[in-house]
């Protein structure tokens, strides 16, 4: 996996991925940014959602659950000194479909958790506490 950040001016960046994606991140005002697109930790806590979320939805399908949408809801905390990096993130899932079992969707968040998303065993590993927990909805 490959991808290149170019700067474009002040604070702001685009990145190019290898699959032909682009993306604009820039920083904060405080630091020069014009609030052109999201923050690079931002970037991180969507990558971390969206990689469990994939790994959600494909385990509820893959369960035969009648499943009509996932919403993962995110919440982090940094560290207060340099670098601020996160130290805690906890994902909420909201699945919502049709006759969806507690116990499948307790089952989909573990195996995520503990064992295919490759964003959150990373982001463990390097000493972030991460808690989910999650909620189902009729559709």
């Amino acid at each position: 996996m490959q991808t290149s950040v170019h700067w474009l001016e002040n604070v702001a960046f685009e990145a190019k991925s290898e699959s032909g994606h682009q993306i604009v991140m820039d920083g904060s005002s405080a630091y020069g940014g014009e609030n052109r697109g999201p923050r690079p930790m931002e970037l991180i806590l969507m990558g971390l959602g969206g990689c469990a979320s994939f790994d959600i939805v494909t385990i509820l399908k893959k369960s035969r659950q009648d499943v009509t949408g996932v919403v993962c809801e995110l919440k982090a905390e940094r560290a207060e000194t340099i670098p601020a990096v996160f130290t805690k993130i906890h994902l909420h899932f909201v699945v919502t479909g049709n006759d969806v079992k507690e116990k499948q969707v307790a089952k989909a968040v573990e195996l995520s958790a503990e064992k295919y998303c490759s964003a959150s065993k990373m982001l463990a590993d390097g000493g972030v506490e991460i808690s989910h927990d999650f909620e189902i909805k009729p559709a």
